[in-house]
């Protein structure tokens, strides 16, 4: 096992300290605010009871003794081999910070960012170590959703995402290869398009957002949260993919080409899903809902590793 170090102790890095701790990594935690990092451990300590609780991590006490808060940049970086940056969504801030990572970290260490959309090119330009630095975006939270996208710069080498990947393998995650930069990646490009859709019915009232929601979570969800779209439509048709694609194309099309409207993600009309979001579900009862969401999602990945070790 190595050594991670986690750098910004917000909701993603405790995210990240449970993945690596509780694989058997060492992990340090880092964050400029000292007491922040404090309030991270006893977070990751709480919910490492939980996820216990639900079969999905082992001796709570014992992984997080594998977690130590880091008073300084430099003791979080020494000797490690893998780093995962947490900072804000500011191109600034990450410019400045990867230049003093690539500085103090050991030359062979990996460093990977969780930004959701600044693409590695942009933070690592100026880097002596370009080479070895990328994107590495999680979805949240990374100890329940494990995929992560990997997008390098035009100047990462294939080494560098490869032994990422491997690494993420070994701590329990499913990294995606994102081949070349994009923005939004893969993940936020496919969301997207899904809520543009989405917010286009419920704008031109063709129906409700709770019917909206019950399409997507009763219906496209259901088959989504063990195939890919890919695989879905390859199983809908009698001979497969191609078969599909040759039944279904003039009907994509034509819907394709009605959907050249961009939505508005302001005004009235997000005005008008605030309020029927309200009644369904009160402002005072998001953070519970959260939990809710949660635990749902230990059991629903409880569930697909059970069937992944029956060979199904």
């Amino acid at each position: 096992m190595g050594t991670a170090a986690i750098i910004g102790s917000g909701l993603i890095g405790q995210g990240w300290a449970i993945v690596f701790a509780r694989a058997g990594w060492s992990v340090r935690l880092y964050d400029s605010d000292a007491a922040k990092a404090e309030e991270a451990r006893t977070l990751v300590a709480r919910q490492l009871r939980t996820l216990h609780d639900h079969g999905l991590a082992g001796d709570p006490h014992a992984i997080l003794a594998r977690v130590a808060v880091a008073g300084t940049l430099e003791a979080a970086l020494a000797d490690v081999d893998y780093v995962q940056e947490n900072t804000p969504e500011d191109l600034a801030i990450k410019q400045a910070l990867f230049l003093r990572l690539d500085a103090l970290a050991p030359a062979g260490a990996i460093l990977a960012s969780s930004t959701s959309s600044i693409r590695a090119s942009l933070f690592s330009r100026d880097v002596p170590g370009q080479a070895r630095c990328l994107v590495a975006h999680p979805v949240n939270p990374p100890y329940l959703v494990p995929v992560v996208e990997l997008s390098g710069a035009p100047w990462t080498t294939p080494d560098v995402i490869e032994r990422c990947a491997a690494i993420l393998r070994d701590v329990g995650q499913k990294p995606v290869v994102v081949r070349r930069e994009i923005e939004g990646f893969i993940l936020n490009r496919l969301q997207g398009a899904l809520l543009q859709e989405a917010l286009r019915l419920a704008e031109e009232g063709y129906a409700s957002v709770e019917d909206i929601d019950a399409t997507v979570k009763d219906g496209l969800g259901l088959r989504w949260s063990f195939m890919g779209p890919f695989e879905t439509i390859d199983l809908n048709a009698p001979g497969g993919i191609a078969d599909y694609c040759a039944r279904y194309n003039g009907m994509y099309r034509s819907i394709g080409a009605s959907q050249v409207r961009e939505p508005a993600w302001q005004g009235p009309a997000v005005a008008d899903l605030e309020a029927q979001r309200r009644e369904r579900l009160p402002a005072a009862d998001l953070h519970e809902r959260r939990f809710w969401r949660d635990e749902r999602l230990m059991r629903l990945l409880r569930h697909k590793q059970q069937a992944e070790e029956e060979g199904r």
